[in-house]
């Protein structure tokens, strides 16, 4: 057997193409989710709630860093990529690669598209296409969702 595979199996980590390493997928029950998270956090990446606006102390967060899921601490978006949209929760304008799914979410009576962490399935909040430049895309996340680390951004 490989050295790498030998190393991605004991870190818990699955190939994702030749010598390409990602992480696994997370599961829980319910009533472990619960135990895992804060009621808030628990609500927004397991039910798809929304924090009220402006209450994330991230939205505000300006230093280097990466912002990482709170349910599974899989690296979602890097300080880079985070700009002041102005909507009250912290926004990206890209995430970083194979980090979230997206889906259609017609819950509130329009269609938007829900960001999910592609590890836990953990609802994130939404993207819209009126962001910046490069990609014109504004990720818009439930600060409960994430967890920042600060340090070099990745």
């Amino acid at each position: 057997m490989k050295r790498s595979t030998v190393l991605t199996a004991i870190a818990g980590l699955e190939l994702a193409g030749p010598g390409v390493a990602r992480a696994a997928q997370v599961t829980h029950s319910d009533a472990e989710w619960r135990k895992l998270l804060s009621a808030d956090a628990y609500e927004v990446l397991r039910h798809a709630g929304t924090e009220r606006a402006f209450s994330s102390p991230l939205d505000e967060e300006k230093r280097p860093g990466a912002y990482s899921c709170a349910g599974c601490d899989l690296a979602l978006f890097s300080s880079k990529t985070k700009y002041d949209s102005g909507s009250g929760w912290p926004s990206f304008w890209a995430p970083l690669p194979n980090a979230v799914t997206t889906k259609t979410d017609t819950s509130m009576f329009e269609v938007r598209n829900a960001v999910s962490c592609r590890r836990c399935d953990g609802h994130l909040g939404h993207v819209f296409d009126d962001g910046p430049k490069p990609t014109g895309l504004r990720y818009c996340m439930n600060g409960v969702a994430l967890r920042f680390r600060a340090g070099r951004a990745a």
